[in-house]
């Protein structure tokens, strides 16, 4: 078409006629907004959770009061190529990881932690360990054969009942405490103040703890 015009002085509806486009849909002009205020947090955020695909980072901007369409997300989603590679060999960690922080007072950070073990009967059970951080007081021990991250959600909520949510929560990267189930609780507008973060094995109290029940007797 824009060959056509410029180079041999056809007319637009001419040049229209001759390769069959009606010349409303050759002079149509986008009108879609950039979005670049959206990419740009968009990236932010799959750069600091690099192994979340375009469904949990859409949950984490729907914390931050941000909701889009699902196929926008998807469609920003890859045009930014955020799509996530497959692994490959040996796990080895991403970026360079912080010493965390001490926190200041009590309730201001909770560690979460799994202890797995066996009965004689063959049967695994596991148990939920959650640590104040600053008091090193241990808030609650769950033991059950099953523990999902709706499960971890209910006890949660449980606990800060008595407490109220801290305004931090850091596990490991374990299934359980990386489920939509858990991003979505902590999403809701009773959890304004709290936040799920990962962290380093043996930076936290939760670590301490799962290591002293794993202890055998003397």
């Amino acid at each position: 078409m824009t060959w056509a015009i410029r180079e041999k002085s056809y007319s637009q509806r001419r040049a229209c006629r001759l390769v069959g486009l009606h010349p409303k849909t050759y002079r149509y002009a986008s009108k879609r907004s950039s979005d670049e205020g959206l990419r740009k947090r968009l990236r932010e955020l799959a750069s600091q959770r690099r192994r979340f695909g375009y469904r949990r980072l859409g949950l984490m901007l729907e914390r931050q009061g941000i909701k889009l369409n699902r196929k926008k997300l998807y469609r920003l989603y890859k045009e930014e190529r955020l799509t996530v590679r497959k692994r490959g060999g040996r796990k080895r960690a991403l970026g360079t990881r912080a010493p965390m922080a001490i926190p200041q007072d009590r309730n201001l950070r909770w560690s979460l932690d799994f202890v797995a073990d066996t009965l004689v009967s063959g049967r695994r059970f596991r148990i939920l360990t959650l640590v104040d951080d600053f008091t090193r007081e241990c808030l609650g021990l769950v033991v059950d054969t099953s523990l999902t991250g709706l499960r971890v959600v209910r006890e949660l909520d449980r606990i800060a009942e008595l407490r109220s949510y801290p305004c931090m929560i850091v596990s490991d990267n374990g299934t359980e405490l990386t489920s939509n189930a858990l991003e979505r609780d902590l999403a809701l507008a009773t959890r304004p103040r709290c936040r799920m973060a990962l962290h380093c094995p043996r930076q936290t109290h939760a670590e301490w703890l799962r290591r002293e029940l794993q202890r055998p007797p003397a």
